[in-house]
């Protein structure tokens, strides 16, 4: 099937850059399009939207990701789900957060306030290799770790961990994990229980094809009660969809993981732009995206012209995500070579002085035949 059609017309721009914000689909666009028609309209809003939609997005993102509907929680992105575990593990003096040299930012940003108030200390974690790997984290579990906050796929690299084993290991010690799926899910296959996780966020404007403010939490079902809960969103509590008679009187929370979803959870515009994409994601298969981007990423690495560039990525495809980074020979040269790129109109990402090339259904051999022939230029 020739997905393209499904998306605009890119201008003659070979987009390879799916990992820093991925193409709303054409169906998207104009679901967001008659959302809007709701507001400009009001009485073509009806008061079931603000439950039915979220909880479609819902049930879509757990077929994703291989997990249960009640166990989803809505976001704006990623930082959501981070910071609602920061706050609900009830740190005491003493206690550490493992991290890795490198993550991205927000990971960090979560629980720095609660370092600053000496409740917590950040324990960042160097890769004895070249690649962060499972026995890195293993090798830091301790008695005092509570939380192990990780990638499944690195945003700068694009190495997988083997989360099952860190699971097991964070596990044996009594401590959480904590996945970032923002690199991956809608991408490559997953389930969730066989990553063996605790907790998992995740960004929609990447692999999700999602507008920029949508996201989702994943917590496990016997993680909700003991994951302490702060303020949360009226619609979070019982009886809440029936405008008619709202729960006044004993208001109690409703069970699962729409405690922890984002205020105005409905987010008309958002939302229904991004049950569209899931649909996409849904009706193309994870397993074909995966099999489409790992055909066109071996070409790239089997074409890669090593006399002027390097693999910046795992050579081995299994420790691979859907995407792959590449750098110049000469540290110096890197960005000049992006550069070059943009200049014939194709994009990739510069992260840590590396090229990160990140394909998706829309691209095609001829976009990696022109990445090549600029890339040995």
């Amino acid at each position: 099937m020739d997905y393209r059609r499904e998306f605009a017309d890119f201008e003659g721009v070979a987009y390879l850059n799916a990992a820093n914000q991925g193409p709303l689909p054409l169906a998207a666009v104009r679901a967001a399009q008659a959302a809007l028609e709701w507001k400009k309209l009001p009485y073509l809003l009806t008061e079931d939207i603000y439950f039915d939609l979220p909880n479609r997005v819902r049930e879509k993102i757990s077929r994703l990701i291989g997990s249960e509907p009640d166990e989803i929680a809505l976001t704006t992105g990623a930082s959501g789900g981070l910071s609602a575990v920061a706050a609900g593990l009830e740190f005491q003096p003493g206690d550490e957060v493992v991290v890795a040299r490198g993550e991205f930012p927000a990971h960090f940003a979560a629980c720095l306030p609660y370092q600053n108030a000496g409740r917590v200390q950040i324990r960042v974690i160097r890769p004895r290799a070249r690649f962060i790997a499972a026995d890195d984290f293993i090798e830091h579990i301790g008695p005092r770790t509570r939380l192990v906050c990780a990638s499944l796929v690195r945003f700068d690299d694009a190495s997988l961990l083997d989360a099952a084993r860190v699971a097991e290991a964070c596990h044996a010690k009594g401590a959480a994990l904590l996945l970032d799926l923002s690199q991956c899910a809608g991408a490559m296959p997953m389930r969730m229980r066989d990553l063996g996780a605790d907790f998992a966020v995740c960004a929609g404007y990447k692999w999700l094809l999602s507008p920029y403010g949508t996201g989702f939490f994943w917590i496990a079902r016997e993680w909700i009660p003991r994951l302490q809960l702060g303020p949360c969103y009226w619609q979070a509590l019982e009886g809440a969809e029936n405008f008619s008679t709202l729960p006044l009187d004993a208001p109690k929370i409703s069970p699962g993981a729409r405690r922890w979803d984002t205020a105005e959870t409905a987010n008309f515009t958002n939302l229904a732009a991004m049950e569209a994409s899931l649909d996409f994601i849904l009706g193309a298969g994870v397993e074909t995206i995966a099999r489409h981007n790992a055909n066109l990423i071996q070409e790239i690495v089997e074409r890669l012209p090593r006399d002027r560039c390097v693999l910046a990525s795992p050579a081995e495809a299994e420790r691979r995500g859907p995407f792959v980074c590449v750098a110049a020979r000469k540290s110096e040269e890197t960005r000049k070579m992006l550069e070059r790129l943009r200049e014939e109109k194709i994009y990739v990402a510069l992260r840590e002085n590396a090229l990160r090339i990140s394909p998706h259904l829309y691209n095609t051999h001829e976009d990696v035949e022109r990445l090549i022939r600029v890339l040995s230029l």
